[in-house]
């Protein structure tokens, strides 16, 4: 096959495919997201003043309390399956905060339960969010190497 007739092939594969597959909403998507993803801060914030007010908390203590709260949030809505409708419908809004991470820990999980508590459990828990884990360490190495040397 010739390069001109090649990319003639490959035109007509994606005009096939495209005319199968519904147009995606960009703008709807994004607003979703948005919106999703800005009532989960809105949560965050809203435990975090609770926190603050009915247990006094302040400074690092303010900040994980605020963050274990959440994860946990994360955590149940992952198990009871209301995460994964939650993120049907908002996408990277369900993401990208830090339920999203306790979700992308915690799904892995569940699904692989059944092949015991090592490899089924404990190995499959991070197949998601190791290599997050993995980069976030060596990028938080990284930086504070550079300002140890600026």
């Amino acid at each position: 096959m010739t390069g001109r007739n090649r990319e003639n092939y490959n035109k007509n594969y994606i005009d096939y495919v495209n005319s199968f597959s519904p147009p995606t909403k960009h703008f709807k998507n994004c607003l979703h997201a948005f919106g999703v993803g800005g009532l989960i801060c809105m949560l965050g914030q809203f435990f975090r003043f609770f926190l603050e007010n009915v247990f006094s908390l302040s400074g690092d203590e303010l900040a994980a309390g605020t963050s274990i709260l959440l994860i946990f949030l994360g955590t149940l809505l992952t198990g009871l399956g209301v995460y994964d409708r939650i993120g049907r419908h908002a996408g990277a809004g369900s993401i990208v905060p830090i339920t999203g991470f306790a979700n992308s820990v915690c799904s892995p999980a569940m699904e692989f339960k059944t092949e015991g508590l090592v490899y089924g459990l404990a190995a499959k828990m991070f197949v998601v969010a190791g290599p997050i884990i993995v980069y976030g360490v060596l990028a938080g190495t990284l930086v504070g190497l550079i300002y140890l040397f600026l």
